[in-house]
């Protein structure tokens, strides 16, 4: 009966982040930084709106677009943050999470044998989502320009056959993030082409050096940008599976279509929970961030010290070292350091082909985790190489 499946589902694969992982967890007395989520407890006043919308019966279906006061909530907020407007009414939609929000939108603006164009290394949540669609993949390096994609790496990447390019800033893995220059750079080729942009921004909070910019902020591609944002990173709310879309009315209504028969609408309750966040909650990301700096400086600092070639991010959680050269793959090399450095963080090539020869660093744990992972790095580095 396989043979039957779709063709599709069955040539991709899990994701390799969750092989590696599923593959060393049963080891004993290993010091984990791989997991991307936030070691911050949802704030207090936040769980008890969640119990409240429990206690007054806030169980039902909602409109399938998500409560109008959460809509709002979220247009409130990408304006006092981002300076960018979206109408509440018919330009914004409530997600089951960030990953069904891009799920959508896939499906949404791809046909089969369009292309979509993807900044690498880069999250490998996008790829199957686009080829379950039917279209394909086009990797840009972005290795030799600090990982990001470039004005002249972008223009040479765009054929005829081009429908979308993803913009996953803040980066994971790499916690590249743009500033207003470099994005008015893309804008100058996008504005001239009929593309989508999906901007990822769900790392939008957690910007260290400066602030986070959006490209919806121009107004020159505003009308072929569809943001993605979500609660999960900013309020340390990955269980509720709050995401959302921002686009232009003419395409959020038929993004709506999808997301009705893919979901009806997302969690009642959680809806209530993203309320608070984004009304009473506005500035809770800011404590958890002046701790991911304070993290992210001694990381850093510590894997230049051992001579590793890394950049410095400037936002999400991650670092993303490059190991000296080895016969091994980054999957290899991960597993060994398990087995002999009793420490695990992910492979880089779980990030595309790409990202052979880095590895992905969470300092997403509190500094005791972090200073003993950064020992066995340390110590395996002098043993092995």
């Amino acid at each position: 009966m396989e043979n039957l499946l779709n063709t599709q589902v069955k040539s991709i694969e899990l994701s390799g982040i969750r092989r590696f992982f599923n593959m060393v967890s049963d080891e004993k007395d290993i010091i984990s930084l791989t997991i991307g989520q936030p070691d911050f407890v949802t704030p207090t006043h936040i769980k008890e709106a969640t119990i409240q919308a429990l206690h007054t019966n806030k169980t039902t279906y909602t409109n399938n677009a998500g409560i109008p006061e959460l809509r709002k909530a979220i247009s409130n907020f990408y304006e006092k943050k981002y300076n960018v407007h979206y109408n509440p009414d018919n330009e914004i939609i409530v997600t089951a999470g960030a990953s069904q929000a891009i799920d959508i939108v896939f499906r949404t603006i791809l046909n089969p044998g369009d292309e979509v164009i993807l900044p690498s290394p880069i999250y490998p949540g996008y790829e199957p989502l686009i080829t379950l669609a039917g279209a394909i993949p086009v990797y840009v390096d972005t290795t030799q320009a600090d990982f990001k994609l470039t004005k002249n790496s972008l223009s040479n990447a765009i054929t005829e056959r081009t429908k979308c390019v993803v913009l996953p800033y803040p980066s994971n893995p790499t916690g590249a993030s743009f500033t207003k220059d470099e994005l008015r750079n893309l804008v100058d080729v996008l504005k001239q082409k009929n593309i989508f942009i999906l901007a990822d921004e769900i790392y939008s909070e957690l910007v260290y050096d400066d602030t986070h910019t959006s490209i919806a902020s121009f107004q020159q591609v505003k009308d072929r940008t569809i943001v993605v944002n979500g609660l999960s990173k900013s309020h340390s709310m990955t269980g509720f599976r709050i995401g959302y879309t921002l686009a232009p009315n003419w395409l959020t209504k038929h993004l709506l279509k999808v997301h009705q028969y893919n979901v009806s609408c997302a969690s009642s309750i959680s809806q209530y929970a993203a309320l608070e966040a984004l009304t009473n909650g506005v500035n809770d990301p800011e404590r958890m961030k002046e701790t991911y700096r304070v993290r992210r400086d001694f990381v850093y600092n510590r894997l230049m010290d051992m001579g590793l070639s890394v950049n410095k991010p400037n936002g999400a959680f991650y670092l993303f070292p490059r190991f000296p050269d080895t016969t091994l793959n980054s999957f290899e090399l991960g597993v060994d350091l398990v087995k002999k450095g009793k420490v695990a963080i992910v492979p880089g090539g779980s990030f595309t082909y790409l990202g052979e020869g880095y590895m992905r660093l969470s300092y997403a744990y509190d500094m005791k985790t972090l200073e003993e992972g950064i020992i066995r790095i340390e110590r395996y580095l002098y043993e092995h190489f």
